[in-house]
């Protein structure tokens, strides 16, 4: 049995970005109710160690839209990482989420045997399409859109796992 390469990840991360977009709703809303500055929220982390809430939608769009472009053959687009603000980070989700519904699923055949070769730091990665997606960029993106939930919901914003999974 094969596995719908496009099924498999562009309709699930734009999904959980919307989500995500919902979530950063409610810590805005947390924000004007409880009269703290929206800034310790983005800056606000788990561990002194972690990324803070920023970087982690941060990582979470550039493995989405790296996911679709790679899968997809097409340029990763680049977008600058200078968000400060929850609107600025619900807009670089509105980006990715737009690129890759642009991202058509004919442009997925035959991506899971397709070379994939990334930079991480100083190394470079080598994989096959599937292994990219199953390995690699699902496992990473459920990580980080987990820490987003999880840096909000210890700063005290009223979420719970519906809000993660959505409808």
């Amino acid at each position: 049995m094969t596995i719908n390469m496009y099924n498999a990840s562009v309709p699930v991360m734009i999904r959980y970005m919307k989500n995500m977009t919902a979530i950063l709703d409610k810590a805005a809303a947390f924000c004007a109710a409880k009269k703290v500055e929206p800034t310790v929220l983005t800056g606000y982390r788990l561990a002194a160690d972690m990324f803070p809430l920023t970087r982690q939608v941060q990582i979470m769009s550039d493995g989405a839209k790296g996911c679709g472009a790679r899968l997809a053959g097409v340029e990763v687009p680049s977008f600058p990482d200078n968000e400060t603000t929850i609107e600025d980070l619900k807009a670089r989700i509105a980006k990715t989420i737009a690129f890759l519904e642009g991202l058509k699923p004919e442009q997925f055949q035959g991506s899971e045997t397709r070379d994939i070769t990334l930079k991480a730091g100083p190394r470079e990665l080598h994989f096959k399409g599937l292994d990219y997606l199953t390995d690699f960029v699902l496992p990473n993106f459920y990580f980080h859109a987990t820490a987003t939930y999880a840096i909000l919901r210890h700063a005290g914003v009223e979420i719970g796992k519906r809000d993660y999974l959505g409808n």
